[in-house]
């Protein structure tokens, strides 16, 4: 079975299906006159209570960032006032008790939305106990990532983000998708999880039966059902001795390519430096400002960005500035009803409307950078036009911030990007974004994978713009996207012009090696190739086959 292979890794376990996700029991079924109401209505604490002691274990099992969403999961379900509202409509409107709690819990909704900010985003969790809890009552799986005796090979039609959130590498050894894409959710978190995935690989679901023994290959694509000893000994072989970095990235021939990380939070900058990444290509922002009421003060910023400068002392750091908006909301932002976020106030744009968040946090930037011993860099998201560009640079001069930039999400930036360039010192090109807007193709819908994929030629024809223009103008041109990770990829993006890639830790070393396998010539020769293809499958296909040392290196 084939699909689109977006998380690196080789291997091989049972496979276990995803639930099917809790659907809306039906409207005005009504207990018989003969039950008994009160005990019909009592069976909702205690599947409430029975939810919270399964979240408050697996939180007890789980770390980090997981392990707080089980916890906070745990407390919501562990309040009352959904159990009381729902047993009330039982004994009241005499509803069965499934129906009863999701009522109980769309007013809860309805309410939390009304009230806005912080209570809104909570919308999303009360949903989940709502079908945890109805999946108690009607003695279905719970929903989420399923319980297993030994590690195995996640199937689903597709992941929601929180079930993608809470995988956990221990038990979950690949994952395989018939929707989602190469730019999603859940190939982001796959790849930062270091959990091999492949998405888009169509009947998956249907074909896949529970327990059979799959060979995952997160780095071609490929799915082998029933894999034979030799297959078996052959991916055993190619992982026996896990990748490590250990210098800077360069191909066969010796031309040097940066091998950077992409990191949200001082936590991931530490886990970044451990594995040696040669410095920081994005550094996401925006852990400081999400979940607020408030915007944090310029001490707030400046100590948390210490943190992460303090950890590549003497090496290059290119911090993003905010990128709110579109999925990323901020209570204390009122940007008011937006038909489509994703084309609205976001990013650099939000400048526009509030000048003091952007000046603010350069000046916070500035005296974090003065105080730690790191290559500072800032570069802006959603920068669509030359004026934008030339805004921003001058106002990171004013600042004392020497090295300002530019991220290439939209066609117009890659199309503009010699004139940009002429004002911004690099620029650094988010494939995520970058495909979503050339394809018009929303990057969370599975449906759409298929245009959701970065070696679309026309996404390359793009990137192959933006290098022009650096060129041109003698300035770097990165890449930040998920593209980076994509080991043949890589090699594509090198013969395009591309100087750093910026991915997430875990992928460096398959990245150095994919690089350290080829020369610059054959980098320039794949991108050709790419580019002249007339579509994704047969981009990827075409490189593939022109690099066979990348499935003798396992990649």
């Amino acid at each position: 079975m084939s699909g689109i292979g977006v998380s690196a890794g080789l291997v091989a376990g049972p496979v276990v299906h995803l639930p099917d996700p809790v659907s809306e029991p039906p409207a005005g079924v009504r207990l018989h006159p003969s039950h008994d109401h009160d005990a019909e209505a009592r069976r909702i604490p205690a599947a409430a209570a029975q939810v919270t002691a399964d979240l408050e274990r697996a939180a007890a099992a789980a770390s980090g960032d997981t392990a707080d969403v089980l916890a906070a999961a745990a407390t919501i379900a562990a309040d009352p006032t959904l159990s009381a509202d729902a047993q009330r409509r039982v004994q009241t409107e005499h509803l069965v008790p499934e129906r009863a709690v999701w009522e109980a819990a769309a007013e809860v909704s309805r309410q939390f939305l009304a009230l806005g900010g912080h209570f809104a985003e909570r919308v999303g969790d009360i949903e989940d106990i709502r079908d945890r809890v109805i999946a108690a009552l009607t003695g279905r799986p719970a929903p989420g990532v399923p319980e297993h005796s030994e590690p195995f090979v996640l199937v689903a039609l597709d992941l929601a983000p929180s079930t993608t959130a809470a995988l956990d590498p221990a038990r979950v050894l690949a994952v395989v998708t018939d929707g989602a894409g190469p730019t999603s959710h859940t190939a982001i978190v796959a790849n930062a999880l270091g959990i091999p995935a492949v998405v888009a690989a169509q009947g998956a679901s249907a074909l896949l039966a529970e327990g059979t023994q799959v060979l995952v290959n997160g780095s071609t694509g490929l799915v082998t059902i029933e894999p034979d000893a030799a297959e078996l000994a052959a991916a055993r072989a190619a992982t026996a001795r896990p990748r490590v970095l250990t210098g800077p990235g360069r191909t066969s021939d010796g031309h040097p390519v940066q091998l950077l990380a992409n990191v949200a939070n001082p936590e991931q900058a530490l886990l970044a430096a451990e594995v040696g990444a040669e410095g920081v290509g994005l550094f996401r922002s925006e852990f400081c400002f999400l979940g607020r009421e408030q915007a944090p003060s310029r001490a707030e910023q400046v100590d948390a960005y210490r943190q992460v400068f303090a950890a590549f002392p003497g090496r290059k750091v290119v911090i993003r500035t905010l990128d709110s908006g579109a999925d990323k909301p901020l209570p204390f932002l009122s940007m008011g009803y937006e038909e489509n976020p994703a084309l609205g106030l976001r990013g650099l744009r939000t400048s526009a409307r509030w000048p003091e968040l952007l000046d603010e946090q350069l000046a916070a930037i500035a005296e974090a950078s003065a105080a730690e011993d790191a290559t500072v860099w800032v570069m802006a998201p959603m920068v669509a036009t030359v004026d934008e560009a030339e805004d921003f640079v001058a106002a990171c001069h004013r600042h004392g911030l020497a090295e300002p930039g530019v991220m290439v999400e939209v066609p117009s930036a890659a199309l503009l990007s010699g004139q940009i360039l002429a004002h911004a010192h690099f620029a650094s090109i988010g494939t995520n974004d970058l495909t979503q807007y050339a394809m018009a193709a929303d990057r969370l819908l599975g449906s759409l994978a298929h245009l959701s994929d970065p070696w679309q030629p026309a996404v390359l024809q793009l990137i192959a713009s933006t290098c022009a223009g650096g060129a041109q103008q003698g300035r770097p041109v990165g890449v930040c996207g998920e593209a980076a990770s994509h080991t043949a990829l890589a090699t594509v993006l090198v013969g395009l012009g591309v100087s750093s890639l910026s991915m997430a830790p875990r992928a460096l070393p398959d990245v150095a090696a994919a690089l350290g396998a080829v020369t610059l010539e054959e980098c320039r020769t794949v991108a050709r190739i790419a580019l002249a293809a007339s579509s994704a499958h047969d981009a990827r296909a075409a490189v593939r086959a022109r690099l066979p040392q990348l499935d003798a290196l396992g990649l």
